[in-house]
């Protein structure tokens, strides 16, 4: 961890719960985005499954954006469970939070579109518990009423580094609060 303090991104709470079981009602700003984010990456991710992630990605992706097939989340969740030695559908056996730690904005282009990055801590439980971290950057467009995940290809990811660290804070990382 860092001896520097970070600076801070006020995220707002979500007001409802959108398709997929994802936790929406962010407002049109930046912070409101990168919430919207977090709440996507974390319900797809504690699915603990395939299935879980790729409905996640179904619902909240725009024509021309990420699919079930080609999201960096659906490789993600395959990785895990395969390095668990786990199946596609997951383990009652299998536990893992993720929590949104840093986020990023890296753009914007009006009040209607954004480019965020969440960076998160994942603990993951089957037989012992090791912890990872990793981050997600997509272009997140407004449209009805809602944040989602834009059309294009994925934008390069932020600077890998641990949530916390003189390195995450060096390439602009700031940590998240609750507004």
């Amino acid at each position: 961890m860092s001896n520097q303090v970070a600076a801070v991104i006020e995220v707002p709470r979500a007001t409802a719960v959108g398709p997929a079981d994802v936790p929406t009602g962010f407002p049109r700003t930046p912070e409101g985005a990168l919430a919207q984010l977090a709440a996507i990456d974390v319900t797809a991710m504690q699915s603990g499954s395939m299935d879980g992630v790729r409905q996640v990605i179904a619902e909240w992706a725009l024509p021309g954006g990420p699919t079930s097939e080609s999201w960096t989340g659906v490789d993600g969740m395959a990785s895990l469970l395969s390095a668990a030695g786990l199946s596609g559908a997951g383990s009652p056996q299998l536990a893992i939070v993720v929590r949104p730690v840093m986020g990023l904005v890296k753009g914007m282009s009006g009040p209607e579109f954004a480019v965020v990055c969440v960076n998160f801590e994942f603990t993951v439980t089957v037989e012992q518990t090791s912890r990872i971290a990793i981050a997600d950057c997509q272009r997140m467009a407004w449209t009805g009423g809602r944040w989602r995940i834009g059309a294009g290809a994925e934008p390069a990811p932020a600077a890998a580094a641990w949530p916390g660290t003189d390195a995450a804070i060096a390439v602009g990382w700031r940590d998240l609060r609750d507004a």
